[in-house]
């Protein structure tokens, strides 16, 4: 009797070598990346940096000029169907259609998957209360606050129980309890064995939910590893101040300047001052005795760690965006919020 080999995908997502070019403009420019199964991979990046062009591209949206990448042991060009009936997207604005109620929404999306009437009736209902929007089943999704539809947009992405699910910028534009909520669907799926990609730029986001990071700018990795490993490059104390009077900012600048070890950064609107330090306790007493001297008034003061927020100014040279959106191509390309014609296409 033949002996038959089973290969164990131990990768859900493999891209090597992935390069888009739009003329001059080089959106990817031979990134790497990988997502063990049943972990999630945070891709951070300024707006710009070829974020969504990857998650296009991995989702069978667009094609690249160069490279492969397989998603859940299936080859992205050989195989687009077979990638799509494997996975989930969803984009970076909620793609629902306002005038269909939440269930018609979800119901729709099971017919498109050939799930059958039945099928996507019960898949419906389970998805709205496991989303907590049983309540407004029967709504028009135009009703639906925005935490609302980002929930409704996640529960359509996951109608056929894809083992693989990408979110682009998944809470842009919600407020700090929507975005908690969200964090928590989150959590719960990957828990339950769901793969994941995940664009985004807040920091926090990737700093709770993911098990690696890959940072990426002008379409290039410029560092990857856990939040712990990338917060080690940084390294060091922080020294944060909060001036009483934004007038005296300018003053402690140029007092604690001489003190520090890096850049300073300053934030105006905020009246801060953060600066990298060595030296511990003996750094920030020298700091205040300083600023006291020069009667500088504080309203905060203190020492931290690094954060995923002093990587990213760090490598990328400046703060990152919250809630912008990475264009990942120009005028007439795949659209960024997941359009019903994504989703027709997603479920062929």
């Amino acid at each position: 009797m033949a002996r038959v080999t089973v290969t164990r995908v131990t990768d859900a997502v493999i891209a090597e070598g992935l390069r888009k070019h739009y003329g001059d403009v080089k959106a990817l420019d031979g990134i790497d990346l990988r997502v063990p199964q049943g972990t999630v991979l945070g891709l951070l990046g300024p707006n710009g940096a070829g974020k969504t062009t990857a998650v296009r591209i991995l989702t069978t949206l667009l094609r690249p000029d160069a490279g492969r990448a397989e998603v859940a042991g299936i080859d992205v060009l050989a195989d687009p169907a077979g990638v799509r009936s494997r996975i989930g997207l969803s984009g970076q604005y909620a793609a629902v259609d306002e005038y269909l109620t939440g269930f018609e929404n979800l119901d729709m999306i099971g017919r498109l998957y050939h799930l059958g009437r039945r099928r996507s009736r019960e898949r419906a209902r389970e998805l709205l209360t496991r989303f907590r929007l049983e309540e407004a089943a029967d709504r028009p999704a135009k009703t639906y606050s925005g935490g609302m539809r980002r929930r409704l947009d996640l529960a359509g992405a996951l109608v056929a129980d894809p083992p693989v699910l990408f979110l682009d910028e998944p809470t842009t534009g919600l407020d700090p309890r929507s975005r908690t909520d969200m964090w928590e669907v989150i959590q719960g799926l990957v828990a339950g064995g769901t793969s994941l990609l995940l664009t985004t730029q807040y920091l926090e986001e990737a700093d709770l939910l993911a098990d690696q990071i890959v940072v990426i700018d002008h379409g290039r990795v410029i560092a990857k590893g856990t939040a712990d490993q990338l917060k080690a490059q940084v390294g060091g104390e922080r020294l944060a101040i909060t001036v009483t009077h934004p007038g005296q900012l300018q003053t402690a600048r140029e007092l604690l300047e001489p003190l520090g070890v890096g850049p300073v950064a300053v934030e105006e609107h905020r009246r801060s001052l953060l600066m990298p330090v060595t030296g511990g306790a003996a750094v920030l007493t020298d700091a205040l005795r300083r600023l006291d001297a020069a009667q500088v008034t504080l309203d905060d003061v203190g020492l931290r760690r690094p954060t995923l927020d002093d990587v990213f100014l760090t490598l990328t040279g400046h703060a990152a965006e919250p809630g912008s959106a990475d264009g990942g191509g120009p005028p007439g390309e795949v659209g960024q919020d997941g359009s019903a014609d994504q989703i027709e296409e997603m479920s062929r």
